[in-house]
This record gives structure tokens, C-alpha cells and sequence, in this order.
């Protein structure tokens, strides 16, 4: 590359949607805090993917910090996970939107900034449906149709399966696998509210893999001392701030179904073509979505009175929502090919500064 990249986000965990990108171009990290920074270098330890480029403590990728109100010397391209105007001169860079996530939750921050962006990576229909529900009213020359760049390790079965079994430490591998992964309080998220009830009720006959939202992490210890101290077992945790072990894919793959809130995962799950349970909440900062882009249109409900265990054992058994699956996966969804990472690159690429 003739210019420098920097994945600009909030928060680290967000920064597992730029990585596969970052792992074909390298590039700079940059977080808004101190705090931040000491964090990614604890998460991201010995995965820096070009260390004959550049040296760092613990072997961490580059990172470094970012005042998004005074960008005017950077240079290159910036590429933003999160929805935050980065003030620049336009000159000397190029600014991208790529988001971290297209599910139902409008964007935090003012949507107006994303109109500050030179173009948007664009991951499906329903990516662009989010933007128009806003009224925002993007160029179609800006936008970047590159299909969700997550996927494709996930598609090209580059992960393996044994590995990240063992590394959780899933002994009793006869056993479905069930994965809970709501959101947190900025979308009225259930952990605290099912967390409990699902440890006890499911693991009687799964598998159960607990994955919080980032922001609900540090309650994982806590829930861990729980079931110990209940007797309860075959419930295991997926820290989604462990970015080297714990990638949202892997949980994907390893995982039978799903059972997930209004976090936007449950779009992404559609990957997989495996069984989907909405956990219902109120949460009142949702697109109203056509029914082709709204996963509630034919998935079950959960409301807290019904046997989660049944609710579950019915759709492990039945297929009557297979096609429908397949049908809003492409429908949210540009490609579902393996290449999205590959288009990003070449746009990337192309670009000049």
C-alpha cells in the first residue's frame, strides 16, 4: 500500500470487523482513550500480522490514539467502526464507513455523520434499508457493496471446528450445542434477565454457550461462580473481548442454534442456515423493517413463560424455517460468497489520495 490505513472505533470489540481486512493490508489501530489502548494490547496480544513491518509491545497490532475532532494532519485512509464524524482534511484523506453490525438497533450517535464519510462499505439490503428508515440519503456512487467481510472464514471453512471445541472446553460432544448471545442495555438486552433460567433449564440436555455483549463481559465471572456453586454443568462462556479466542464466527460454527434478543448477530447467525429464537424485549430504538429484512416475521418468540427446552428442541428437530433462512440471508445480505473481504481490499486499493 502507498498509504497508511487507521480503523478508527469506540471500543475494541468492535474492531473484530475490520480484522479481516487488516490481515491482508495491515494498518494502524486507533481508539478515542488511554484505557482503551492498554485493553486492545491485552486482547489483540501476538496477533500483530506484520511484525517484519513494525515491532510492538506484546506483539499487539499497531495502535495508537485518535482525537476525531482534530484529524487534519493524518493521511491515507481512515476507516471508521463506529458512527463518529472524524474531522479531516479532505485533501489528505479518504473516510470509510464499514459499521459493526446491521441489525434492527438504529445507530447509536447522529446518523447525520454518516453523510461526512466519502463512501460506506455496504453490507446488504438490509444495510441500506437501515440508512433509508433514517431518511438518510446517500449517493449510490458512495456506497461500497461488499457483502458482510465476516463471513468469509466462516464460508471458506478456514475455522477449525476441534480447536475451538477444546478450547472452551466442551467435553460431552453427543450434545447439541446452544448459543445465547443477546445485546446489552442500550437495546433492552436479556442476559440478566434469562442468563439464569437458561443455565438451569437448558444444560439438563445441551450444551449451553453464553455470549454476552461486550459491554456485559465483566459479568461473566459472576455467572460462572453461580453455576459452580449451583452444581450446574455443561454451561461454558465466550468472552467476546477475548478477540484472539473468542471471534463471533467461531461460536457460530460450533453452535447448533441460536437464541439472541435484538443484537445484531442474529442477522449475521443466518450464515450458518442453523435454527434462530428471539428472546423478546422492549426495546424502543428499532427500523421498522420490511418483513423480508425483520428476522420476527417467521422466527419463535421466547416471552419468558413458554419451556425454553421444548422451544428449542422443536426447532432442533424440525426444518420448517430452513428456506427461510437461506431466503433473508441473501436478502440482508450482498454475495454470501467467501469474497467480501476481497472487494474491500481491491476498493481499498484502487482508491487515490
Amino acid at each position: 500500500m502507498d498509504h497508511e490505513i487507521h480503523y478508527s472505533a469506540n471500543q475494541v470489540y468492535q474492531f473484530s470487523y475490520a480484522w479481516p481486512i487488516y490481515k491482508q493490508l495491515g494498518g494502524t489501530f486507533r481508539l478515542k482513550r488511554k484505557k482503551r489502548i492498554l485493553q486492545f494490547k491485552w486482547a489483540m496480544r501476538n496477533m500483530n500480522q506484520f511484525p517484519d513491518r513494525v515491532r510492538t509491545f506484546l506483539n499487539s497490532p499497531p495502535v495508537a490514539k485518535i482525537d476525531v475532532n482534530n484529524c487534519y494532519d493524518f493521511r491515507g485512509i481512515l476507516i471508521s467502526l463506529s458512527n463518529t464524524e472524524i474531522k479531516r482534511d479532505r485533501s489528505k484523506s479518504v473516510a470509510i464507513y464499514s459499521g459493526h453490525g446491521t441489525g434492527d438497533k438504529i445507530y447509536g450517535g447522529n446518523p447525520n455523520n454518516l453523510l461526512t464519510y466519502d463512501y460506506i462499505f455496504v453490507s446488504g439490503e438490509k444495510h441500506i434499508e437501515k440508512m433509508k428508515d433514517l431518511e438518510i440519503n446517500i449517493p449510490e456512487e458512495k456506497l461500497i457493496k461488499t457483502g458482510n467481510i465476516r463471513f468469509d472464514d466462516y464460508l471458506n471453512q478456514k475455522i477449525d471446528r476441534d480447536r475451538i471445541l477444546d478450547s472452551l472446553g466442551i467435553k460431552d460432544r453427543s450434545r447439541k450445542n446452544i448459543l445465547y448471545a443477546p445485546t446489552w442495555k442500550w437495546g433492552d438486552g436479556t442476559f440478566e434477565r434469562y442468563v439464569y433460567s437458561f443455565c438451569e433449564e437448558l444444560t439438563k440436555e445441551y450444551n449451553l454457550i453464553v455470549r454476552p455483549h461486550s459491554h456485559d463481559s465483566r459479568q461473566i465471572p459472576k455467572v460462572k461462580l453461580w453455576t459452580k456453586l449451583k452444581g450446574i454443568k455443561h454451561a461454558y462462556f465466550s468472552n467476546p473481548t477475548n478477540l484472539r479466542e473468542r471471534d463471533t464466527m467461531f461460536d457460530f460454527l460450533i453452535s447448533d442454534l441460536m437464541i439472541s434478543d435484538t443484537s445484531s448477530v442474529i442477522y449475521e447467525y443466518l450464515v450458518t442456515q442453523k435454527p434462530i429464537i428471539v428472546a423478546q424485549n422492549d426495546c424502543k430504538i428499532l427500523h421498522t423493517m420490511p418483513d423480508k429484512y425483520n428476522i420476527n416475521s417467521f422466527v419463535d418468540t421466547y416471552n419468558g413463560s413458554q419451556k425454553i427446552s421444548e422451544m428449542v428442541r422443536d426447532n432442533l428437530a424440525s426444518e420448517k424455517n430452513k428456506d427461510k433462512y437461506r431466503q433473508m440471508l441473501f436478502d440482508c445480505f450482498y454475495f454470501n460468497d467467501g469474497n467480501s473481504t476481497r472487494r474491500a481490499v481491491e476498493f481499498i486499493k484502487s482508491l487515490k489520495i
